[in-house]
């Protein structure tokens, strides 16, 4: 049985950084993909980066330039640079694990972690 968990949010000025991380724990895939997505209060949950087994990964536009995602073993990562206060937001990991299509698309993915808040101040 998989399970995701988030850690590695805080707060922090605009202009810093901080890296994300998602253990996933249970069974493992030949095939999969993950994602990261975010949602700030009264908005809607929103694609942030997604990467697949074949490490092809795909940015939204808002975070091109300054966020990576990469995976190492059972982890993924987001590494968040030059923050913005638009950055604020619960941000959810998510994995397909038997299904390699990149994807930014929330619909995608199956499982889902608790979040790790993010704030970025001014």
């Amino acid at each position: 049985q998989e399970q995701l968990a988030e850690s590695g949010g805080g707060s922090v000025q605009t202009g810093g950084s901080l890296r994300l991380s998602c253990t996933a724990s249970g069974r493992i895939y030949k095939h999969w993909s993950m994602g990261w997505f975010r949602q700030a209060p009264g908005k809607e949950r929103e694609p942030v980066a997604a990467i697949n087994s074949y490490d092809f990964k795909e940015y939204a536009d808002s975070v091109k330039g300054r966020f990576t995602i990469s995976q190492d073993k059972n982890i993924l990562y987001l590494q968040m640079n030059d923050l913005k206060p638009e950055d604020t937001a619960m941000y959810y990991c998510a994995a397909e694990v038997d299904d390699w299509t990149l994807s930014l698309r929330q619909w995608h993915y199956q499982l889902w972690g608790q979040g790790t808040q993010v704030t970025v101040s001014s």
